[in-house]
């Protein structure tokens, strides 16, 4: 038996980043009162509670802040998978995005390394899923 990986639902308040990343771009909010990116989509921002979030597109460069190799499936849905390159990557805008690293072994990844984004598209589910390479 094979199972299909599940994939995001599109919300209202997250609906300008996936509506992007179907554009192959990357927009995330920024926080005029914080002056600061703000990642994950939200309403207010996050300590003042401003009511001030702004889109903005953003290169999503960054580098690897952390990153696990999943030997073992982390679910039925991901069977196929293994190794993943499981990872949090902090963007030079800021924030953090958890995500996977792929066309890597994991012998090459570095905390710190460069890495740059690639756009997965799953036309039959209309969503485009964000992961990550080392950067040349």
């Amino acid at each position: 038996m094979t199972f299909t990986p599940p994939m995001p639902v599109k919300t209202p308040v997250s609906a300008p980043y996936w509506d992007a990343l179907r554009e192959h771009r990357i927009r995330i909010q920024y926080s005029p009162s914080l002056d600061e990116y703000v990642f994950y989509p939200r309403i207010l921002a996050p300590g003042t509670l401003a009511d001030d979030l702004e889109w903005r597109e953003i290169s999503g460069e960054g580098t690897l802040y952390t990153f696990t190799v999943a030997r073992k499936p982390v679910s039925p849905h991901f069977a196929n998978s293994v190794p993943q390159l499981l990872a949090v990557v902090q963007w030079d805008e800021g924030p953090r995005l958890s995500t996977e690293i792929v066309n890597a072994e994991p012998s090459e990844l570095r905390i710190g390394m460069r890495v740059r984004p690639v756009f997965f598209d799953h036309p039959e589910d209309e969503v485009t899923l964000l992961r990550y390479e080392p950067a040349p």
